[in-house]
Parts: structure tokens; C-alpha cells; sequence
């Protein structure tokens, strides 16, 4: 896959000294190995006092969402989620802003801006 670095990880990324492709590490400088950074990532959640559902896989699951809610194509979400199904790209993107996709997509077909109502029904 070749996906394009955005800008904000490419800034973090160079001003990270790194001397192999490792970036996530353990606290010894070793990479993770299997389901360990997961697990790490999980307890660092429950630390923070974030949702019991919160997880590393959740990330990928809020930019699918991110993407969708930007008007992205559900292809072009596979493309950079690397989803070989644009089934489980559409499982992904249900919690995108349903109002917010309405509003796109009539002012895609009428190329004219929808205000958006002060409450959303």
C-alpha cells in the first residue's frame, strides 16, 4: 500500500530520532511484539479514565469515520484504511455524522451551501 503522510505525523516523524522504520517502541527501545502494544495502549485507556471501549483499534475505526465525514469515498477510505472490503469500510463509517453527510451531498447535487438548522433533528 502507499499511503501519504499527513503533514502533522511527517512533523512528528522528523523531529523523532529514530534509527531504524521502529517508531512505537517499548520503554527498553524494543519494538512490540504480537498483541503487546495493544494491551499497552488498552491499559494506558483504562489509566486515563477513557471509555472501557476505548482502544488502539478505535483510532482506526475514528478515522474511517473522519474520513467519511470529510466526504470521502468509501474507496478511498479502504485505501488508506487498507480495508480489502468496502463492506467493513461501511461498518466502520455508520457512526459518521449522518446530518452532516445529508447536508454534502445536497449541496453536491444543487451546488448551493445548506445552512445548518441551530438544532439538527
Amino acid at each position: 500500500m502507499a499511503i501519504p503522510i499527513h503533514p502533522d505525523l511527517r512533523a512528528v516523524l522528523e523531529a523523532t530520532l529514530a534509527d531504524n522504520l521502529t517508531f512505537l517502541v517499548t520503554e527498553q527501545g524494543k519494538p512490540y511484539h504480537d498483541d503487546a502494544f495493544t494491551h499497552w495502549f488498552k491499559k494506558r485507556c483504562d489509566e486515563a479514565g477513557l471509555p472501557p471501549r476505548a482502544s488502539a483499534h478505535g483510532l482506526r475505526k475514528a478515522a474511517c469515520r473522519r474520513l467519511a465525514e470529510a466526504g470521502c469515498s468509501e474507496k478511498q477510505i479502504a485505501a488508506i484504511s487498507g480495508h480489502l472490503s468496502l463492506r467493513e469500510v461501511a461498518r466502520y463509517t455508520e457512526a459518521a455524522d449522518q446530518a452532516k453527510l445529508a447536508r454534502q451531498g445536497i449541496e453536491a447535487v444543487t451546488r448551493t451551501p445548506i445552512v445548518k438548522p441551530a438544532r439538527e433533528v
